[in-house]
């Protein structure tokens, strides 16, 4: 992995093992000088910059607090630049000013992944495995980014152990600012996807398998290569990879992860639960889990 400044890190918010640690989107631009200050939004950026040492090298911006679904509680986003990487934390505030926390506000009237469902679009997006499968993965990922691999790898170990019960979705993620050839092996996906949905998946296994001889100065010839060797048509595939519906479809799909606030490589979500990286212990609790609370929801509409 690239030595990219993990601000969730800094601020001691991951705990995401080293090993697992997906690989964060980076910002080329500084965030805006900000507006005047209100007293509170003073005394949280006073308060972070002392509690965690950041210096004036570091554009800390507290956003203007704003009511939350809770009583006596104020919401701020915190917009954080080291250098060339950026993060946005959502911070609570009491509305006295005295107590500033950072936690998932739940309402637990709400299934909690029902929002995310509903925004993951899968419609054209490669897919494999059973369409009516009772656990759905999608992942958001990068094909340059060396844990992604690492998933990659963990995955095609454990879809055979559960043939008919999971369908794993791909959807494009590049970090181009990180990854200098891997929007190029984006297109390179999603041609093979438009010429054949099931070429795409060798494609796929190609580029990671050999992810490390793959650099952007040969990533076009490779990706040529890889396709021929995949079956696909050479001259069709050629024409797509030039072409601006193959790059929009990748814009469509990165944007689609935005929307879910993914910023890292890769992020996946099983049945719409989230993980960060690539931890196969926590993938394949939550598969289990999903498959578990299936299996006792048939059981009870049967009883």
């Amino acid at each position: 992995m690239k030595k990219a400044l993990s601000l969730s890190i800094i601020l001691c918010f991951s705990t995401i093992s080293p090993g697992a640690r997906a690989q964060q989107t980076k910002s080329a631009t500084a965030a805006p000088a900000p507006a005047a200050q209100s007293p509170t939004q003073k005394s949280v950026e006073t308060y972070l910059r002392h509690l965690y040492a950041f210096g004036q090298d570091v554009l800390l911006v507290v956003g203007p607090p704003k009511e939350s679904p809770v009583e006596g509680l104020l919401e701020t986003n915190i917009d954080l630049t080291v250098g060339d990487n950026k993060q946005v934390v959502k911070f609570d505030v009491s509305k006295d000013g005295q107590y500033l926390f950072r936690g998932e506000l739940s309402d637990m009237t709400r299934d909690p992944l029902a929002e995310n469902r509903a925004k993951i679009q899968m419609n054209d997006a490669p897919s494999i495995g059973d369409p009516r499968a009772a656990v759905t993965l999608v992942e958001y990922s990068d094909f340059e980014c060396p844990v992604c691999r690492s998933l990659h790898d963990v995955v095609r170990g454990m879809l055979p152990n559960y043939a008919g019960k999971v369908r794993l979705v791909f959807k494009d993620f590049p970090l181009e600012q990180l990854h200098p050839w891997a929007r190029t092996a984006a297109i390179a996906g999603r041609c093979a996807y438009q010429q054949d949905s099931n070429a795409f998946w060798k494609l796929y296994d190609f580029i990671y398998d050999n992810q490390e001889i793959i650099s952007a100065a040969n990533a076009w010839t490779k990706m040529m290569d890889y396709a021929e060797q995949s079956g696909l048509d050479a001259a069709a595939f050629k024409r797509c990879m030039a072409s601006p519906e193959a790059g929009a479809a990748v814009n469509a799909s990165r944007a689609n992860g935005q929307q879910l606030d993914v910023n890292s490589t890769p992020t996946v979500f099983v049945n719409g639960r989230r993980i960060e990286g690539a931890d196969p212990h926590l993938l394949q609790q939550y598969i289990n889990y999903e498959l578990a609370q299936q299996k006792s929801g048939k059981s009870a509409d049967k009883k």
